[in-house]
C-alpha cells in the first residue's frame, strides 16, 4: 500500500514537472471582473502584453464586467486547473462573500493564489467649501454632525463604500452612504457639493485636487504614502484604520506546484520592468510581488476583516 502511494506521488510530481517544462503550449485565458476602459482592464492588458512576450504564446483578455465579478470568479473556479485560465482578482473578490451569502464559490480555499501584484490606498476627500481642512477637524466634524452627513462611493461593496463604513465604526459616527454606479459619477456630485465626502480612488481623486475641485485630508493605508508625504493617515488619529485596494492573479484550485512556480516568476519578472513598475505607481499604487503563501494569508485575513466588521457593527454591505 505505501508503495503504490509513493509511486502515485511521484507520478504527479514527474506529471507535474512535465507540465511546467511544456507550460505554456498554447494561448492563456486571463479574465477580468471589468469592462473595457477601465483601471482593472487596462492593468490585465499591461501585464497580458508582458506575459505574452515571454512566453511567445498569446494571453487573452477575457472581459466578463456583471455580477460584481462573481461571474468570472465562477468562470475561474470550474476550469481546468492547468495554468490556461487565471483571473486578474481585486478587493471586490474577498468582499462578495460578505456581499454574497449564496456566492457559488469561497474566495480563498477555492482557487490557487499565485501573487498579489499591487496595493493602493483611497484618499479622503471633500468639497473645498467643506468646513474641514485637517483629519482632525473632519473627524470633529463628522463627530458633531453625526447622522447628518453623507458619504458617497463607486458603489457597494466598492473601496469607498468599505473604507466609509469602517471610519463609521471607529469613530462612532453616523453617516449615511450613497452609491453612485462608479467613480465618475460621484466625484461629479462630489464637486457639486451634493454630498459631503468621499473615500476615493487616488488616481481620480489627485486629478481633481490638484485642479482645486477637492480637497484631500487623509490616505486609508496604515502610514502616509510616498507620492503624497504632506497627507496624513486616518490611521494617525484612528489607529488601526486600513483600508487598501488590491490587485492580484489567482487561478482554479489544484493547479500544479511547478505552474504556479512558473506563473509566479513571470509574473515579478513583469513587476520588476521599470516602465511597469512606473505605470503602476503613476496610477497610485505599490507593486508588491508576495508569494503565493502570502497572497493566500492576505486575502483570508482581507475576508476575515470585513465579515468581523459587518458582523460588529451591524453594517449592511449589501
Amino acid at each position: 500500500m505505501k508503495r503504490g502511494i509513493l509511486f502515485a506521488l511521484s507520478c504527479a510530481v514527474i506529471l507535474g514537472t512535465a507540465q511546467a517544462q511544456d507550460y505554456p503550449n498554447k494561448p492563456i485565458r486571463l479574465i477580468t471582473p471589468a469592462a473595457q476602459g477601465g483601471t482593472t482592464d487596462l492593468l490585465a492588458r499591461l501585464f497580458g502584453a508582458k506575459l505574452s512576450e515571454i512566453f511567445k504564446q498569446q494571453v487573452i483578455v477575457d472581459n466578463r464586467a456583471s455580477a460584481s465579478g462573481v461571474i468570472a470568479g465562477d468562470m475561474t473556479a470550474k476550469a481546468p486547473p492547468d495554468g490556461y485560465t487565471l483571473l486578474l482578482a481585486y478587493h471586490q473578490h474577498t468582499i462578495n462573500a460578505v456581499l454574497n451569502p449564496n456566492l457559488p464559490y469561497h474566495p480563498v480555499n477555492d482557487f490557487t493564489p499565485i501573487t498579489q501584484l499591487t496595493r493602493a490606498g483611497f484618499l479622503l476627500v471633500v468639497n473645498p467649501s467643506s468646513p474641514p481642512r485637517t483629519l482632525q477637524e473632519f473627524i470633529a466634524w463628522t463627530k458633531s454632525r453625526s447622522g447628518e452627513l453623507n458619504y458617497g462611493s463607486a458603489g457597494l461593496g466598492s473601496g469607498g463604500h468599505l473604507a466609509g463604513e469602517l471610519y463609521n465604526h471607529m469613530s462612532g459616527v453616523k453617516a449615511q452612504h450613497i452609491p453612485y454606479k462608479g467613480s465618475g459619477p460621484a466625484m461629479v456630485d462630489l464637486m457639486g457639493g451634493r454630498y459631503d465626502y468621499n473615500f476615493a480612488g487616488l488616481q481620480g481623486a489627485q486629478v481633481q485636487v490638484r485642479a482645486g475641485k477637492l480637497r484631500a485630508l487623509a490616505v486609508t493605508t496604515r502610514e502616509r504614502l510616498g507620492v503624497l508625504p504632506d497627507i496624513p493617515a486616518v490611521a494617525e488619529a484612528l489607529p488601526g484604520y486600513e483600508v487598501v485596494g488590491w490587485y492580484g492573479v489567482i487561478g482554479p484550485p489544484g493547479m500544479p506546484e511547478p505552474v504556479v512556480a512558473r506563473l509566479h516568476e513571470e509574473l515579478l519578472r513583469v513587476l520588476a520592468q521599470p516602465d511597469v513598475r512606473e505605470r503602476i505607481v503613476n496610477d497610485g499604487s505599490e507593486p508588491v510581488g508576495s508569494s503565493p503563501r502570502e497572497f493566500r494569508d492576505f486575502m483570508a485575513a482581507d475576508l476575515a476583516k470585513w465579515a468581523q466588521l459587518a458582523k460588529e457593527s451591524g453594517a449592511k454591505l449589501d
